[in-house]
């Protein structure tokens, strides 16, 4: 299992510290939750603090954008060095071109659903996406409750890329901690994004541990 834990939920008063912490971890990727305030009712951080977290990461970052024409930003979140570039299906218009695009910046192209959309949306794509995500909360604020039925959203997403060949991974986003992770691996999940239950756990690294130790 794959982890990426997600700096919205870090303490941003030291957040150099927060991310040496996790260089020094057994994540996999940091996780940077970008909010517009327009596409979510509400603002996390932009590009200022984003460079800053390249500065000083020595993991690979995955960039969700939770904005409105994501495509607009794509080079610029290439210039971070981020390895995955995450946008919403429901964000993009044109979302052929928009994964095309992050592609050929040189980056893994991921696309999100949201909890209400189906997963026929990215049907026509799925051969053309390195990573699906699921949210299992409603995307604009941390800490929320996970949705119990993301788990056999995830298993149908699964049965999916299986039939499709495309070989995409899932990532699920929103609430996951060690009660549900299992769960999550059984269904077909690769990636987790945890925040609250790292950040606000005794000891981060340990529940970074825990998680990845997840069996499916």
């Amino acid at each position: 299992m794959l982890i990426a834990p997600s700096l919205l939920a870090a303490d941003f008063g030291h957040l150099a510290d927060e991310v040496e912490r996790l260089n020094n971890s057994p994540a996999d990727y940091l996780h940077l939750d970008v909010m517009d305030g327009v596409f979510v009712p509400n603002i996390s951080f932009g590009f200022p603090v984003m460079e800053a977290i390249a500065r000083a990461a020595r993991k690979p970052l995955d960039v969700h954008l939770m904005v409105v024409q994501p495509e607009k930003y794509t080079q610029r979140v290439a210039q971070l060095g981020a390895r995955i570039m995450n946008v919403h299906q429901e964000a993009c218009i044109h979302l052929h071109r928009v994964v095309g695009g992050i592609r050929q910046a040189g980056m893994l192209a991921a696309v999100t659903l949201n909890p209400a959309t189906p997963l026929a949306t990215i049907e026509d794509v799925l051969d053309d996406i390195d990573i699906v995500m699921l949210m299992s909360v409603n995307p604009g604020f941390g800490g929320q409750s996970f949705i119990n039925h993301t788990i056999e959203k995830v298993a149908r997403l699964k049965e999916m890329i299986l039939r499709s060949g495309s070989g995409a991974r899932i990532e699920v986003d929103g609430g996951v901690n060690r009660q549900n992770a299992h769960s999550l691996a059984q269904a077909g999940a690769d990636i987790l994004v945890a925040g609250s239950s790292v950040f606000r756990a005794d000891d981060p690294v340990k529940e970074i541990q825990a998680l990845k130790d997840v069996q499916q």
